[in-house]
């Protein structure tokens, strides 16, 4: 079980409202084919939570009354879900943005040897994680043999026309530092992902999103165990930017859980700190067929900071310019890297 982390005291970070609703970041599920270290949602294998047949048609109603134009869909490994494929395809049908939050190993499990084709035959837009381009880094933080499958699945992508520039098949690669620090600066990154990719590879791929780990589930127990929870909750805090507050995700995004709760990110998800609606006590996702959610104040705790510190973090990377210095807290005994 999860070291019990100590993020629902009272909080002095600042205070922020909603505006219109323009993303549905919906999570089919917490069963995922790996176990990685950073990982917010505390994702595996033996996870069984998965959104049914109900919840997921509810989605695309959802989707069409609102107007609203992206989904993203996130896990686990949310192409695990059974109705996963229906589900795109019923978005896809509505005009709306796809977004597939896909770990790449996904795309060589058993039973799934048609999904990258699916994926590109539906225009869905691929957010891949891959921590680093080297591949001890990676199989450290993710497991024996997942550099090398993620490699297989960029390679597979590309050849599907993925990564390519031209904005039809958009492939964006996710950074998360491997250890309590922050992420370094978005830009230099991305050259240096771009260039190692090419030249070793032959991989090509269109953004780089450099992700804040939040001190949450997997994570936040590891912090804790470690004696560092205290120690990374201060950088985050003192690596915090006001200017990042008018673009956090939460603003214009709703997370939906596996069973239809409304949550203002997928953090609070795992908190279990439910969004506000007006006269509704514990938000579902029917409840945006007759809410708006424009305007409600969006529930914050410290973690919050962890978006807001240095360059910022969303689910789209980077918030602002990047700082230029990254701090290091080095767990006892052990560094980073």
């Amino acid at each position: 079980m999860h070291a019990t982390l100590p993020l629902l005291a009272a909080t002095d970070f600042p205070p922020i409202r909603r505006r219109r609703l323009d993303t549905l970041q919906v999570n089919l599920g917490y069963k995922c084919n790996q176990s990685c270290l950073h990982c917010h949602v505390a994702a595996s294998p033996q996870r069984t939570e998965m959104m049914d047949a109900e919840h997921v048609a509810l989605v695309l109603q959802v989707l069409q009354a609102r107007g609203i134009a992206t989904l993203d869909l996130t896990g686990g490994a949310p192409e695990l879900n059974v109705h996963f494929r229906e589900l795109v395809q019923g978005a896809r049908a509505l005009g709306v943005r796809v977004i597939d939050r896909c770990n790449l190993t996904i795309l060589s499990e058993p039973g799934q040897h048609d999904l990258a084709a699916f994926l590109a035959a539906q225009g869905v837009e691929v957010t891949a994680s891959l921590p680093c381009y080297s591949p001890a880094n990676v199989d450290r933080q993710r497991g024996d043999g997942v550099f090398d499958r993620s490699i297989a699945g960029l390679c597979e992508l590309n050849a599907l026309g993925y990564g390519q520039g031209d904005g039809k098949l958009v492939l964006n690669l996710v950074y998360n530092p491997q250890g309590p620090s922050l992420p370094p600066p978005q830009a230099a990154l991305e050259a240096d992902y771009k260039r190692e990719l090419l030249q070793h590879f032959g991989i090509r791929f269109d953004h780089l999103f450099a992700l804040t780990n939040m001190p949450v589930q997997r994570f936040g127990s590891t912090l804790v165990s470690k004696g560092t929870f205290a120690s990374y909750m201060a950088l985050l805090r003192g690596a915090y930017q006001a200017d990042n507050l008018d673009t956090v995700m939460c603003r214009s995004m709703v997370s939906v859980d596996w069973q239809g709760d409304l949550y203002d990110c997928d953090f609070n998800q795992m908190l279990g700190l439910h969004a506000r609606l007006e006269r509704v006590a514990r938000p579902h996702l029917r409840d945006l067929l007759t809410h708006d959610p424009e305007g409600e104040d969006i529930r914050i705790a410290d973690h919050c900071y962890g978006c807001t510190a240095g360059q910022g973090s969303s689910c789209g990377g980077a918030l602002e310019a990047p700082v230029p210095q990254t701090v290091v807290i080095q767990f006892a005994g052990k560094g980073t890297r």
